[in-house]
């Protein structure tokens, strides 16, 4: 007996050959893909089946990897919209992180995994920069377990740039954090069945010194894990760390010997040919995270290049205080558009292209390319199915990656599963009773958190802002 049969569909598999097949199956025992291919020789095959999936002509995508995130900021969607950076920490960044606590962060990273479900995200990776006291971590990954999501949480941290407008309220000493992290690698890595893991993320280059650095990284090859970071996302970040370091972010990097493939530049706005060259020679991984560099004017990073030079980018959707959305099919779109326009050339990147950096290429980032990103046998059973009938901005569907990429919104996210276990079924995330009810109580946090915080643009603290 096999576990899960799905039947009559169409089935984008992200493979070597990048095959779609148009009456496809695919069947599932445990956790894995065990077999791939014609649905009628599979049905034929598999004849005692414990559930069985009609999909009728829906489509069947690998899960989509979002490589990089704040799921605290969920908190935060609206009350950062048209500033300038320095606004935007000052006057709602820093007052709510300083604020935070374990059960806020929780109910962030549930609001922003809930949301990233319902658009096919099927990996998370966090990124926990501002701790103002222990255990904040611990309720992201709470989120985690109750969701059954896939989640990596980069512990991250700031020891300097009090200068540069850090606020001291959420710094650690070096001591402090090396403790922290390798409690959250003792008690999580590689727990609930190795869907939860643990990375490092020191915030910027410019706001922790080296000793921070030289430890996160120590600490990473010891659990052989990953290192994240911030890198060049505006010319700032490298004046700060030049005036800090005395190099740039990424020529920072190499001097530390912080390079290799478990290494994640995020951003990476302002690379300079040298830059990708270091960052090809070591194999060092991007993620792109279009629609916050849209929103806070950052910058257009390199993409097309990065990509035409063999570097693995793929895709994050950052917090929601600088993007307002957890929403990767959103960003698969704004992705695509970007670099037409910025290059003026509607050649710069394809739909296809766009899947790959959410799927297989997220893999290769998060170093699980062996295990999830393409649907494969052997691989885990991480994916999402594609009603385009569930709305009109879908229909027709000529071609299914073109439909996801450029017609599609949620609703059409119907289904999710990860590690075999079926999370989103007909729309509904099956792992929470009552979603709206969750909504209720993150609205009353984000409410609590904003007075917390003296937090008040808000409702009608909130002015008119007509620019002209």
């Amino acid at each position: 007996m096999i576990d899960h049969l799905l039947k009559n569909g169409i089935i984008v598999t992200v493979n070597k050959e990048r095959e779609i097949l148009y009456h496809g199956a695919i069947a599932i025992q445990g956790n894995k893909i065990v077999d791939i291919g014609d649905s009628d020789a599979l049905e034929k095959k598999y004849t005692d089946v414990a559930e069985v999936t009609d999909l009728d002509g829906k489509v069947v995508f690998p899960g989509f990897i979002n490589t990089h995130n704040h799921l605290f900021q969920t908190l935060l969607k609206g009350l950062g919209d048209d500033m300038v950076l320095k606004d935007w920490l000052a006057t709602m960044t820093f007052p709510a992180a300083t604020n935070l606590t374990r059960e806020d962060c929780y109910l962030g990273a549930m609001l922003g995994c809930m949301e990233g479900l319902h658009s096919g995200i099927t990996t998370m990776v966090d990124y926990m920069y501002p701790h103002n006291r222990a255990g904040l971590c611990d309720g992201i990954i709470d989120a985690y377990k109750e969701l059954g999501i896939r989640g990596i949480l980069g512990r991250g941290c700031m020891d300097s740039a009090e200068n540069f407008g850090v606020h001291p309220g959420i710094m650690q000493q070096k001591d402090v954090v090396e403790e922290d992290v390798r409690r959250l690698f003792e008690t999580y890595h590689n727990s609930e069945d190795g869907r939860i893991k643990i990375w490092v993320a020191p915030a910027a280059m410019w706001s922790n010194s080296r000793e921070m650095l030289e430890m996160l990284w120590k600490v990473t090859n010891e659990y052989k894990s990953g290192f994240t970071v911030h890198i060049s996302e505006t010319e700032f970040d490298r004046e700060a760390t030049k005036a800090l370091h005395g190099l740039y972010d990424a020529p920072l990097l190499e001097e530390l010997g912080i390079v290799g493939p478990n290494v994640l530049m995020v951003h990476c706005c302002y690379l300079t040919d040298e830059d990708m060259d270091m960052a090809q020679k070591y194999d060092i991984k991007v993620s792109h995270n279009v629609c916050s560099n849209q929103y806070l004017s950052s910058g257009v990073a390199r993409v097309p290049e990065m990509l035409e030079r063999g570097i693995n980018v793929s895709l994050g959707v950052d917090g929601a205080a600088s993007n307002n959305a957890q929403d990767m099919v959103e960003l698969m779109k704004f992705t695509a558009l970007q670099h037409k326009v910025a290059t003026k050339n509607p050649l710069a990147i394809s739909a296809e292209k766009v899947l790959e950096l959410a799927t297989i290429d997220g893999a290769r980032a998060v170093g699980l390319e062996n295990e999830i990103g393409s649907l494969e046998t052997g691989k885990k059973a991480d994916l999402v199915i594609f009603d385009p009938l569930e709305c009109p901005k879908a229909i027709p569907m000529h071609n299914p990656v073109s439909t996801l990429v450029y017609s599609s919104s949620l609703k059409n996210i119907t289904g999710v599963m990860v590690d075999g276990q079926v999370i989103v079924k007909d729309g509904i995330i099956v792992r929470v009773k009552d979603e709206k009810e969750v909504y209720r109580s993150v609205q009353r946090c984000a409410e609590d958190l904003c007075v917390r915080g003296n937090i008040t643009n808000r409702r009608e603290g909130h002015k008119w802002n007509s620019v002209y």
